[in-house]
């Protein structure tokens, strides 16, 4: 079990967990107080000394069922599930021979015919029984998915194999059916809403069971390090925003607000702990009483905290529309701990954007307006970030202040247009800070038409930001 534990230890650190040292003692030490035969037990408490972040719990869960899929509970068909799965068996044979098929009631689980199985995984869904449906999942996995002992295929195809043969799709209309027939009329439409969605958790956790089947069969072939390895995916936090499906996407906006969280506390904290104003004589003098008369504790008058601006100007071209909508959702987010926040977008044209953010709480909503309504395009609707920045200092640049932080978020490719890098030096002249954002990787900077370098001289920093990570390491720079 100790060899056990240090492999799945590793793996969740392979996956990209923090797993200290001390987690790990304190994951040995919990699991000596607990029945190892109870799999959810054992799991939880896994869990609960090893995973600080909910978002990590997905990972976990993929690496624990991995490498304990051979351990706990085998997914055997115990005697009293044998027993009905024989019944129904002998019961359907009996009406064949009586409608004159002309096959015998000799034979077992291994001669059911797909419809027979169907037949009494209906009968185990309608009265959901869990180890029935165990016992169909491995029956069904064996009879439909063509596993074969090193045969280099995922297991997502032999799970579409053996669900096609099940065709659970019809399933949940034949069992709202037989529901009604059971209680002999129509339902109210609570009940029926009540049985449906009863019905589709029981089907999802059939789902479910063989999932764990086809997995607990190809750790048993390729061992639990190569599963493993095959099924990690990345954190949220290193899923790039580029290449982010919508399940991460919506994951990501999930992690937004702890990140404005953070960055609340920082401006909060240099705020209250910022810079000594002149000495307050009349305050040092009154205090210097108490040390009899001694100015031992000089007293200062502190300067009025005022809220940083922020000026957002983001490429929303297609080659980094998926970050500039995340990047958005940011801005929209963080707006209330900046005194002023205004958001420009731009292709080869600029506009202003500032007031589709302002009184709507349905950020995508106000992602949709910017995408259809902003006036992006100059020319001909790809990027030109000389002329979109020649427009933004024309237009806006008399707001820029010492107050300022301008953030310039696009992968600099400027087909190959004039770079107008000056604008992004006397923005820099007068502004507090200016950064970049870059969602290329920075091995691809400054190749074909990217002129990022040229516009990097006049910041105060260009960073890698193609992830959630990167991003709140930059986060904590604006503070």
């Amino acid at each position: 079990m100790l060899e056990l534990l240090s492999g799945f230890v590793q793996e969740l650190r392979n996956a990209g967990l923090p797993v200290s040292l001390t987690e790990n003692l304190d994951a040995m030490e919990a699991v000596q107080h607990i029945p190892l035969e109870d799999r959810d037990a054992f799991k939880y408490a896994l869990g609960a000394t090893l995973v600080k972040n909910s978002a990590h719990w997905r990972s976990f869960e993929t690496v624990f069922e991995v490498y304990f899929s051979l351990r706990g509970p085998q997914y055997k068909i115990n005697e009293e599930s044998q027993d009905a799965i024989d019944e129904m068996w002998r019961e359907m044979q009996e009406q064949l021979q009586q409608q004159g098929d002309g096959r015998g009631s000799s034979g077992g689980m291994d001669s059911l015919t797909p419809e027979e199985i169907a037949q009494i995984l209906m009968q185990a869904l309608l009265n959901g029984d869990q180890a029935l449906m165990r016992a169909l999942a491995k029956q069904a996995v064996q009879r439909f998915a063509g596993m074969e002992p090193g045969r280099p295929v995922g297991g997502t195809y032999y799970l579409y194999r053996t669900l096609r043969n099940l065709d659970l799709d019809g399933m949940l209309d034949k069992l709202m059916e037989a529901s009604k027939q059971e209680v002999g009329g129509e339902l109210t439409q609570l009940e029926e809403r009540l049985e449906r969605d009863e019905y589709q958790s029981r089907i999802e956790q059939f789902k479910k069971e063989i999932e764990a089947e086809i997995r607990r069969r190809l750790v048993a072939d390729r061992g639990a390090e190569a599963m493993a390895k095959t099924l990690r995916k990345p954190l949220p936090e290193d899923v790039e925003f580029m290449h982010a499906s919508r399940d991460e996407m919506q994951l990501l906006k999930k992690s937004l607000y702890p990140l404005t969280r953070k960055l609340a506390a920082r401006l909060a904290r240099k705020r209250k702990h910022g810079r000594r104003g002149p000495l307050d004589f009349r305050n040092t003098v009154r205090h210097s009483l108490s040390y009899g008369g001694v100015p031992a504790d000089p007293r200062f008058k502190y300067p009025r905290p005022a809220k940083p601006e922020l000026m957002v100007v983001a490429d929303i071209s297609g080659s980094v529309a998926a970050f500039a909508r995340f990047t958005l959702m940011l801005v929209y987010a963080i707006q209330n701990q900046f005194s002023k926040v205004r958001s420009f977008v731009f292709i080869d044209g600029i506009d202003e954007v500032t007031q589709f953010f302002k009184g709507t709480e349905d950020i995508t909503e106000a992602i949709h307006r910017v995408n259809t309504e902003a006036d992006v395009v100059w020319v001909d609707g790809h990027s030109d970030y000389g002329h979109a920045f020649e427009v933004f200092w024309e237009r806006y640049g008399k707001d820029v202040g010492p107050k300022t932080t301008v953030l310039l978020l696009g992968d600099a490719r400027n087909n190959y247009h004039a770079s107008q890098a000056w604008v992004v030096k006397e923005i820099r002249a007068k502004a507090r800070h200016v950064y970049w954002l870059n969602p290329e990787p920075r091995s691809y900077w400054n190749t074909g038409d990217s002129i990022v370098g040229e516009y990097g001289n006049f910041t105060d920093g260009t960073y890698e930001c193609r992830n959630l990570r990167q991003l709140e390491s930059f986060v904590e720079k604006l503070a």
